[in-house]
């Protein structure tokens, strides 16, 4: 019998409808849009007007889920910080485009994940080989583990495959959502989410043989 890998990707595992999004759960736009709060609406003003203490916290408040975004893609250390940074710079230098009704998480995680699956496609074309050290990734925001075991199986998927799940189970975007930052049909990601899901339980799989 295949394991249940959301689990160790930190996911509940409420019922979902066929075509919606798990019952009882909210996406993280709509979530992010409940809960925006005052402070982070004064970020955005104050960064857009020019104030350093305001970018930093901006920074502060949004680094960690978009290194780990990036790194859960890349599997790179070096790069998903580099990717991270530059996302975030690119996200600031477009702040005057920007609706400071929204929250910034979902415009920033955009950028993030788009530049990781290019740098990732990058490295598959030059055939790049390493080792990346799994353990920079394996807490979420609130400090639960995620096993290395599911970060090794993850770090084997497509770019592809790697930023959908990320982008569900890390991230907590809906299918509706994920389409829309990667810019693909909806059928798209429901079709790389199940292949990629797929995948990553039969590579979870125990070794029959050793049991």
């Amino acid at each position: 019998m295949k394991l249940r890998p959301l689990r160790d990707l930190g996911a509940s595992e409420p019922r979902r409808s066929e075509d919606g999004p798990r019952d009882g759960f909210r996406s993280y736009s709509k979530r992010a849009m409940a809960g925006l709060r005052a402070d982070e609406r004064a970020w955005i003003g104050g960064a857009q007007a020019g104030s350093l203490p305001d970018l930093e916290a901006l920074f502060r408040d949004h680094w960690p889920r978009a290194y780990r975004a990036a790194y859960l893609v890349v599997h790179d250390a070096a790069a998903a910080e580099d990717i991270a940074q530059e996302a975030f710079l690119s996200a600031i230098r477009t702040l005057d485009r920007f609706d400071r009704g929204r929250p910034f998480g979902p415009w920033l995680h955009r950028i993030v994940v788009n530049r990781a699956i290019d740098w990732a496609r990058a490295r598959a074309l030059r055939a790049e080989v390493g080792e990346p050290p799994l353990e920079l990734a394996s807490a979420d925001r609130d400090g639960a583990p995620y096993s290395k075991p599911v970060l090794a199986a993850l770090a084997e998927l497509s770019p592809d495959h790697r930023a959908v799940i990320v982008l569900r189970h890390l991230l907590e975007y809906t299918p509706g959502e994920i389409a829309r930052i990667l810019d693909l049909p909806r059928g798209t990601v429901n079709s790389r989410l199940r292949r990629g899901l797929d995948d990553l339980a039969e590579r979870l799989e125990p070794d029959e043989e050793t049991l």
